[in-house]
């Protein structure tokens, strides 16, 4: 089945969603505030409306992918008139507590509320293999999973509204983690004389195995396709992290969690971020803990 989907925000990430969602058959017509956002959006067979509310007016499911809660918060105010009875799925990723608020503005609206954040980065979403994590009623996930899955490899019902974005940063903050521990090890081997190679043969076959070492290791050379073998370009940038793990340390505060390695890493990740290394990808918070770059 196809639909008639309004697509707001058509940058790195919204762009290759709408264009696959065009490419599985539906209609999409999409908006950006970047001319160049939109132009690469044309170019891959998206209408261009003049504004958002335009994008949206006639939209059965209306898609947004936004920087920050504020940014979904206020575009939301006018989405909502603008549309009539529309699915809307915020694939954005933003606080828990802003994610009800907006299910909650949807709903009061007259339309039916969906929150799918995404896992995968540019990469997936160029592929159409992200990870969904989604916060919805059951029926409502049900009309949005079939247009997700055109979008995506895998597709999770996390549960009601803000479930997906609790997922999202409960997962980032794993990873955040994870990359430091990583990270820490590779330097220590290199102070004991260990080679990149030896550490990654033995750690990614081993108790010390995870996703921040076998598919995005920090150090060139044991995984080529990792940023790591191109300086660190491209990939899961670290001001997103920094912001994902700001996410995550805020909700444990609110939660009554310790969550102190989360919170130490949501530090150190927005002292990279601030410094010089927000447009790299996150593996390069390595280049911070050897002695000859302190």
């Amino acid at each position: 089945m196809t639909h008639r989907i309004g697509f707001v925000g058509l940058g790195t990430m919204g762009g290759p969603m709408a264009a696959n969602l065009v490419a599985a058959g539906h209609r999409v017509t999409g908006y950006d505030l970047s001319a160049e956002a939109r132009e690469r959006a044309a170019a891959r067979g998206v209408m261009i409306a003049g504004s958002a509310a335009e994008a949206v007016g006639e939209a059965e499911v209306v898609l947004t992918m936004l920087p920050t809660g504020r940014h979904v918060l206020d575009s939301y105010s006018e989405l909502t008139e603008s549309a009539a009875g529309a699915l809307f799925v915020d694939c954005s990723t933003i606080a828990v507590g802003d994610a009800r608020v907006v299910a909650d503005l949807v709903r009061v609206a007259g339309h039916r509320a969906v929150d799918a954040p995404v896992s995968g980065g540019v990469p997936g979403a160029e592929a159409a293999s992200l990870t969904f994590m989604v916060g919805a009623d059951g029926p409502d996930f049900a009309e949005a999973e079939p247009v997700l899955a055109a979008m995506g490899r895998r597709v999770v019902h996390c549960g009601t509204s803000g479930a997906g974005q609790a997922a999202k940063i409960c997962n980032n903050m794993i990873l955040g983690i994870s990359m430091i521990a990583v990270s820490e090890a590779v330097v220590l081997g290199e102070s004991l004389g260990l080679s990149h190679q030896a550490l990654f043969d033995v750690a990614s076959t081993a108790s010390g195995q995870c996703w921040a070492l076998t598919s995005n290791c920090p150090v060139p050379g044991p995984v080529p396709a990792s940023p790591a073998n191109r300086g660190y370009a491209g990939g899961f940038a670290a001001a997103l992290m920094a912001k994902d793990l700001g996410l995550a340390a805020a909700a444990a505060t609110v939660s009554d969690v310790p969550a102190e390695l989360g919170g130490r890493a949501a530090e150190l990740y927005a002292a990279f971020a601030e410094e010089a290394g927000a447009g790299l990808d996150f593996s390069a918070i390595i280049t911070t803990l050897r002695k000859d770059d302190a």
